[in-house]
């Protein structure tokens, strides 16, 4: 009874001084809110219990949250997906991107661009997928999904990836039926067999797509109309712009690229060290070809040349005329959309509590291609805080409260 008792005055006395119960875990507060997915684009509030979005909100008492982050003046939108990225980190000299020096480990490049969610283009096959689940995936606090390569060995470099005996798409299929959880689709690259020798590994990845369930394959290969008329809808085009994309007697995309999306096909950036060219993406941005999804194929080769990072490819296409929302819809619900991941990418409740948060800079900046062709911009984006399942883990100026601290480089609740 005595107990009771005190309960009951303790409820009194916080009733009476106003103070509410701190339901949430965390609410950004005062940012104007960018969710494609939900039509969202308006100063919106949001709120995160238990690793999930859990409110949406024109406002949101502060009170309510054991933490706060103050966005005012900044983006919000949901943590981004970076689709093509390579994170098979490793120490296996001359191995290209497969447990190697020249992938990179995860949370060193994601969160302090916003990116909640990395997406492995095909470093691992089905031989070498459970060492990077162990040794990357299972110690990385970015999500990281992968593709599958359809070459067992993974993206060995050389002649691995020329072995057809090793492309087995049974195998392939089976590990990702093991493991569907991680498994997003497969991975065709660096093929470079001819005549009909090219199709085995796409043929190959496709058979192991549809045998684990109808998932996509990514192609880095030829732009040939041959080539993506083997593709279902769904399927993905890497290296848009580093792909002769543009008719030179017509200054215009060709054909039969158009008539691949209208199939639906999905065009990806896949900026990576030599894939990104602007004597393709000027012309075709200006004939109103801009990709379905951004994605930076981030390696040792491409994250100090022209690509950077995520948010400076964003930053390329706005001044090559991509509106800002298209922008946000192609790095959060088309590329969790493109994998099958309905939980990834937008701030439905119930979704992942992933958040990004960011500024766009006013200035002059010069973006540069791997040829060193440049064009200038006057927006550029930074990333300010990002926020995975309900965690900070990275504020760039101090704009949560109170903040977290940090131990062993992790932050912690």
């Amino acid at each position: 009874m005595r107990g009771k008792i005190i309960v009951l005055l303790l409820f009194c006395m916080y009733a009476s001084h106003g103070i509410t119960a701190q339901e949430f875990d965390i609410a950004v507060l005062g940012g104007h809110v960018i969710d494609p997915k939900n039509d969202i684009n308006e100063p919106m509030d949001v709120a995160i219990k238990d690793g999930k979005i859990a409110l949406v909100s024109k406002k949101i008492n502060g009170k309510r949250a054991k933490r706060t982050v103050d966005a005012k003046g900044l983006y919000v939108v949901p943590g981004l997906v970076d689709m093509h990225a390579h994170g098979f980190f490793g120490v296996e000299d001359g191995h290209y991107l497969r447990n190697s020096f020249y992938a990179v480990s995860p949370d060193g490049f994601t969160f302090r661009n916003g990116v909640t969610t990395m997406v492995d283009a095909g470093s691992a096959g089905w031989k070498s997928f459970k060492t990077f689940k162990e040794q990357t995936i299972d110690r990385s606090h970015t999500r990281v999904l992968a593709f599958l390569n359809i070459v067992g060995e993974g993206m060995k470099g050389g002649a691995w990836e020329q072995d057809t005996y090793d492309m087995d798409a049974k195998l392939s299929a089976l590990m990702a039926k093991t493991y569907p959880d991680l498994i997003v689709g497969f991975k065709v690259a660096h093929f470079r067999g001819d005549g009909e020798d090219y199709f085995v590994p796409i043929d190959r990845a496709i058979q192991a797509g549809n045998m684990a369930g109808n998932i996509p394959v990514m192609l880095d290969g030829k732009l040939e109309d041959e080539v993506l008329r083997r593709f279902r809808p769904g399927d993905i085009f890497t290296h848009t712009y580093g792909r002769p994309i543009i008719d030179t007697l017509t200054n215009k995309v060709k054909p039969f690229v158009r008539e691949a999306r209208q199939r639906g096909l999905i065009f990806d950036v896949g900026y990576g060290g030599a894939s990104f060219m602007y004597a393709n993406a000027i012309p075709g941005t200006k004939d109103g070809f801009f990709p379905d999804v951004i994605s930076t194929d981030l390696h040792g080769g491409s994250m100090n040349a022209a690509m950077k990072d995520i948010m400076s490819i964003m930053s390329k296409f706005m001044a090559l005329g991509m509106g800002l929302e298209d922008i946000i819809t192609a790095v959060t619900w088309k590329p969790a959309e493109t994998i099958k991941r309905p939980q990834l990418g937008n701030l439905s409740v119930g979704s992942e509590g992933d958040v990004a948060i960011f500024n766009i800079r006013d200035g002059k900046f010069g973006f540069y291609d791997q040829r060193g062709e440049k064009m200038s911009g006057t927006k550029k984006f930074e990333c300010q805080v990002t926020i995975k399942g309900g965690r900070v883990f990275y504020d760039l100026n101090g704009l949560t409260s109170p903040l977290p601290r940090v131990i062993s480089g992790v932050p912690r609740m």
